[in-house]
């Protein structure tokens, strides 16, 4: 029964891909005024099964100087790395719930930088090997604030487990107790996911396409499906872990929705940037203010109770 669950989930996922895709695209046009996809049966309902069509029905070419076991295997390895961090979904029947589910997402979030490393080098480009080293200063140096931001949760919940987020937000949401560190876990999954001001990975203006240059059909529509596997389940653990509350609501899907509308306004909005400017707003930014937020928190505490004891005398 669970892994007839775990199938019906996939499927669902995959389909929440193309239809993301189309969501974003209709986004992006009303942000630069233009029209989104809108030709294709009613307002481009059907477009992602258009899109997918055609793109695993492209001519793919053979490749004379790079380890050609790698160069295929790496892409199916990236999308089981996307898909099996979707175990943690807590299902309406059949809940399966780790005991140390946080812990279990650290684990296979880390392993979302090894297909990029192995692509880049497999291909034997220039390009690609750019973008990986790239991928590899950028994902390690997220990794690191999220798992602070991650600990610092711990510190106060005092569970690894992902359904104890719901009951412990019942009367109020973390995002109002962290919100900084909220802001900053936004950040850094902008940064994890290689998405736009952050995607330097697949920095289209200096790198062409990026780590993924090489791939073609269906080798790049596992990249595709991977990446944004990944983007769909980081918004869906950010609404648990800071806008919890019932998971049995009907606003559930709502405030994922409104994350993922954050992400796409994000991309129509701002310029990409630097890469050193990234690296450092991660080491010295981030970094700091993640290792330091319990003192600033109760500094911050003490200094109006401090106000409001002065008032009262």
């Amino acid at each position: 029964m669970f892994i007839f669950d775990c199938v019906i989930v996939y499927i669902f996922n995959f389909l929440g891909v193309g239809f993301f895709v189309l969501l974003e695209r209709r986004i992006l046009g009303y942000i630069q005024v233009r029209k989104g996809p809108e030709k294709l049966i009613f307002f481009g309902v059907f477009q992602p099964f258009r899109d997918a069509l055609r793109l695993f029905s492209k001519e793919s070419y053979y490749i004379y100087f790079g380890n050609l076991f790698i160069y295929y295997v790496v892409p199916v390895f990236g999308l089981v790395a996307s898909c099996i961090v979707w175990v943690l979904y807590p299902l309406l029947v059949n809940i399966i719930s780790l005991n140390l589910g946080l812990l279990y997402f650290l684990a296979c979030s880390g392993t979302g930088v090894f297909f990029i490393i192995l692509a880049g080098w497999s291909s034997n480009s220039v390009y690609p090997l750019i973008g990986r080293v790239r991928a590899v200063a950028q994902i390690i140096s997220y990794e690191v604030c999220i798992f602070l931001i991650v600990l610092r949760l711990l510190f106060f919940t005092l569970s690894l487990r992902i359904l104890d987020f719901f009951f412990i937000q019942k009367f109020i949401w973390l995002m109002y107790v962290f919100f900084p560190l909220f802001l900053i876990f936004i950040s850094c999954i902008l940064a994890e996911t290689n998405r736009s001001p952050f995607d330097f990975a697949e920095g289209e203006s200096e790198l062409v396409s990026g780590f993924n240059l090489e791939y073609r059909s269906f080798s790049f529509s596992f990249f595709f499906l991977s990446e944004y596997l990944r983007i769909i389940f980081m918004r869906f653990l950010g609404r648990i872990i800071f806008l919890g509350g019932n998971y049995f609501r009907s606003f559930f899907f709502l405030r994922v929705y409104f994350l993922i509308y954050i992400f796409v306004w994000v991309r129509g909005s701002f310029p990409r940037f630097r890469y050193d400017r990234l690296i450092y707003l991660s080491w010295k930014c981030f970094l700091p203010l993640a290792l330091n937020y319990f003192f600033f928190f109760f500094f911050f505490f003490f200094f109006i109770f401090f106000f409001f004891f002065i008032l009262i005398l």
